[in-house]
């Protein structure tokens, strides 16, 4: 906002002053530069943390079994899991709610305690219960950290690689996985690690990385748009020419060209006025995200959460070499987004968003009759993942990207974190338990019938995509949805 023509006096605005800023478009206009680059690395590491979590689970199956304290069957290991998401779905809902009432920064960095703390807990753990306590509390700060990440950097990044840059944050999960499962290999070496020590040691390589992580993160603005519409005008002009000063070297260009617009400043938005958003003014959106984040939630988490059972069950692949098996597959999940990822912000959300769901559900229901029918060997049931997931990476960064640009500035956080819990807790809580009961009967019949689920999910979100999904590909955050603050 160029304060010679601000609507407000000297002060912070106080609640309800109508103010006058071009501080959207300062943000669209700025080219891509290490001021970017800095904060995709420093909040985007967060998908690394939730892959190498997710991993760490699915790779320590078969530790978690053998181990002479814990001793889980296949049933309390997808009950762990469960705990893990159901977490998620909690710290999502309440972590949200705060990141739209207190700011983003406050938030990202208290979700990032939680996890760095219950996930070297879950390190100390003694029995089941004690286990799926402290995975619950580390799915919490995952849970929390998607509504405070998520929403800053939409709020930070240009319009015009928007979709490009969510996807491949998003993919980076698979970075984690990556790493999840090269430390599962190393620590479950039986020769260099006791059996009852190498997972312990894995969770603590979670906390390790968190650690570092609140570092880099000590040097982030708050986002300026959420500090445009609490108030907070003053600091946010100082927030936004901060960043200016980084990207032009100190000498900006103009901003007397660029849009304006005008809003009334609120301390925070009610309950009410987000869920009547949600629900009567921006229905038709509420079903896509509903629709595209139940289904990927299904699908990822029921499949990998339960990868290691179905290697160490069916095809009698060692748990300390799984590892092995799950690099092909993070490999192919991380170059979907990578790869793809450009052309949601050229051919459109839309028609991107419809083929690789469409796409993933075909590919899935293929791959399980083969499976079925005992075609493939352990390899070739990897490489059938790493392609399938190729596409689904994608679907369901995309689920991401939706909900997360597609409802308006003051409850794009808590928005996310509904459809984030909502679609996790009919998809993803019960995927992981339903798939270690279907393991445990022994029978590929009853799987690939899990497996035929999933596909017809993914399949139908991705055909309420093609009808419903909103062309916002390269459009202001403010055009694709309106904020609530906003006046004529």
């Amino acid at each position: 906002m160029d304060l010679r023509t601000a609507t407000v006096p000297a002060q912070t605005a106080p609640a309800q002053e109508v103010i006058e800023t071009d501080i959207p478009a300062r943000l669209d206009r700025l080219p891509w530069s290490r001021f970017h680059t800095l904060v995709v690395a420093a909040l985007g590491i967060t998908w690394i943390l939730d892959g190498l979590e997710v991993t760490l689970a699915g790779s320590l199956a078969g530790a978690l079994k053998a181990s002479p304290v814990l001793q889980f069957s296949n049933a309390d290991v997808g009950l762990a899991a469960s705990a893990y998401l159901a977490g998620a779905v909690f710290g999502a809902l309440f972590f949200g709610w705060l990141t739209d009432r207190l700011g983003r920064k406050k938030l990202f960095f208290i979700t990032l305690a939680v996890y760095l703390c219950a996930t070297a807990a879950t390190a100390a753990s003694w029995n089941l219960w004690s286990f799926a306590l402290f995975r619950f509390l580390t799915g919490a700060g995952i849970g929390g950290e998607y509504a405070a990440i998520n929403s800053t950097i939409q709020e930070l990044v240009p319009a015009r690689v928007r979709g490009w840059t969510d996807l491949c944050i998003n993919g980076s999960f698979w970075l984690g996985a990556a790493l999840g499962a090269f430390a599962a290999i190393v620590l479950l070496d039986g020769e260099l690690v006791g059996p009852d020590l190498g997972w312990r040691l894995a969770f603590l390589v979670g906390a390790a990385m968190a650690f570092v992580i609140f570092l880099m993160r000590l040097w982030l603005p708050e986002s300026p748009r959420w500090l445009m519409t609490h108030g907070h005008v003053h600091e946010a002009e100082r927030v936004v020419r901060g960043i200016e000063q980084r990207v032009f070297g100190g000498n900006p260009p103009p901003a007397h060209d660029l849009p304006r617009v005008k809003l009334l400043t609120r301390t925070h938005t009610t309950l009410t006025e987000v869920f009547a958003t949600l629900i009567h003014r921006h229905r038709s959106r509420a079903l896509v995200g509903l629709a595209l984040m139940a289904a990927q939630a299904f699908f990822y988490n029921a499949i990998f959460f339960t990868y290691a059972l179905v290697l160490t069950d069916f095809y009698a692949i060692p748990s300390s070499q799984v590892g092995w098996y799950i690099l092909p597959f993070a490999a192919g999940n991380f170059l979907g987004p990578l790869l793809l990822g450009r052309l949601f912000d050229v051919l459109g959300r839309r028609a991107m968003i419809a083929f690789t769901y469409i796409a993933s559900g075909v590919l899935l229901a293929v791959s399980g009759m083969l499976f079925e029918r005992g075609v493939f060997d352990a390899t070739q049931q990897t490489m059938a993942w790493s392609v399938i997931f190729f596409f689904a990476s994608s679907a369901a960064s995309s689920a991401y990207l939706t909900v997360s640009e597609t409802f308006p500035l003051e409850v794009r956080a808590l928005a996310i974190a509904v459809f984030y819990a909502v679609g996790t807790g009919i998809g993803g809580v019960a995927g992981p338990l339903l798939f270690g009961v279907l393991i445990d009967t022994g029978s590929r019949t009853s799987l690939f019938a899990g497996y035929l689920l999933g596909a017809v999910l993914m399949i139908a979100a991705g055909l309420i995509a093609a009808r419903f999904a909103v062309r916002a590909e390269r459009q202001p955050l403010e055009s694709v949805a309106r904020p609530l603050a906003f006046v004529d």
